[in-house]
């Protein structure tokens, strides 16, 4: 993906955020234990990236975790407690990130953000804490020991800069006003920019005005209901794929929602047919998922649930609905210990490979099942 491939190798090639990044720099020059910095800001602002950029270009060993990965004190200390107090394998400094910090404030209080402000008062090594909304009340305590970087919404010369490199380096023909679009609609969103222009760009030599139709959506935090609506309202096989990603929930419940909900939507008799049809052919991998383990089928599910469904109406539907909660909760609830069950095992994962449970699901899991069955 463009999104992983062009990211800055070095801070030369970082974009924007001139003020972080000078902060940052002469935070992690005269950093001493007991103090960490919270970067807050829109999405795809950089604040991730910075400090990635920089442990790339400085040798640093780079540990991101995402706050969403841990339910409880005991899962903090269990993840961050050691490897915080022991040197990399080969002497090298190491930097932790952690994600989404509000989003651990945001559940009942389970002792999270009191582990983590002893994490930051006993690391030997710099911590660096993101979130989105800095003026949560369940962060205040937290706060009392970051020191707070504000990221800015990036500007349209910025993203429109990068993607005209990007194009130049693809062999991609793109007219200046595609490019300003695209700029305009990421909204300060780099990351989302980069994703639009490469579902549009993908295989083309020249982009024209028409390719702008498949864009959907945009890579945000999305609830359930906004995944679920773009599914039913989008003709866009693409975008009805990638209305999912950033969604927290796993494909088997996503599966559900939409089961329950197409004869809500749709009201012609042969759309309905047919997008039970997708489902049900969805449904088929989904039980090979489950009882043969092999997790290549995965995708094919999600191509078929979520594309499969939105291109069976003839026209998108302009009415508003009422999207209703899976009515068969026992199914869900009889699948909560598998769930559990995996939920664990990919947050062992993600300890070993330092990196958030989602990732893991989406990116790393389809293909572990390719060494399974290799022979």
């Amino acid at each position: 993906m463009w999104v992983n491939e062009y990211k800055p190798n070095n801070l030369s090639e970082y974009v924007g955020q001139k003020e972080p990044v000078d902060t940052f720099l002469k935070w992690i020059k005269n950093w001493k234990p007991g103090k960490s910095l919270l970067f807050h800001g829109p999405p795809g602002t950089g604040k991730t990236c910075l400090v990635e950029t920089f442990s790339k270009e400085n040798n640093y060993e780079f540990i991101e975790l995402n706050a969403s990965d841990f339910r409880a004190k005991r899962d903090i200390e269990n993840v961050l407690g050691q490897s915080m107090k022991q040197s990399s394998l080969f002497g090298r400094k190491k930097i932790f990130l952690i994600d989404e910090i509000d989003g651990l404030a945001g559940r009942k209080d389970m002792g999270g953000v009191g582990a983590i402000i002893q994490i930051i008062k006993e690391s030997r090594f710099p911590v660096v804490l993101t979130c989105n909304n800095p003026y949560d009340g369940r962060l205040r305590t937290l706060k009392e020991y970051c020191q707070s970087v504000q990221f800015k919404k990036l500007t349209v010369f910025d993203i429109e800069k990068k993607l005209r490199q990007i194009a130049d380096n693809e062999s991609v023909k793109i007219d200046k006003e595609i490019s300003r679009q695209l700029a305009k609609r990421a909204d300060g969103d780099l990351r989302s920019a980069i994703i639009d222009f490469e579902s549009i760009a993908y295989g083309k030599k020249d982009v024209k005005q028409e390719s702008m139709e498949i864009l959907g959506y945009r890579e945000r935090e999305q609830s359930i209901f906004d995944a679920i609506m773009m599914i039913f309202k989008t003709k866009s096989a693409l975008a009805s794929k990638l209305a999912i990603n950033n969604v927290d929930k796993d494909p088997e419940e996503i599966f559900w929602w939409i089961e329950n909900n197409i004869a809500n939507e749709y009201e012609d008799p042969e759309e309905i047919a047919k997008a039970y049809d997708a489902l049900s052919k969805a449904d088929l991998f989904r039980q090979r998922i489950k009882s043969r383990q092999n997790w290549k089928f995965l995708a094919y599910m999600i191509d078929l649930m979520t594309g499969g469904v939105s291109v069976s109406k003839k026209e998108m539907y302009k009415k508003f609905t009422r999207y209703q909660y899976p009515s068969n909760i026992s199914i869900l609830g009889g699948s909560k210990f598998e769930r559990k069950e995996e939920k664990d095992k990919l947050l062992e994962l993600s300890q070993k490979l330092h990196c958030s449970t989602r990732k893991i699901r989406k990116e790393f899991l389809p293909f572990l099942s390719l060494f399974k069955y290799s022979g």
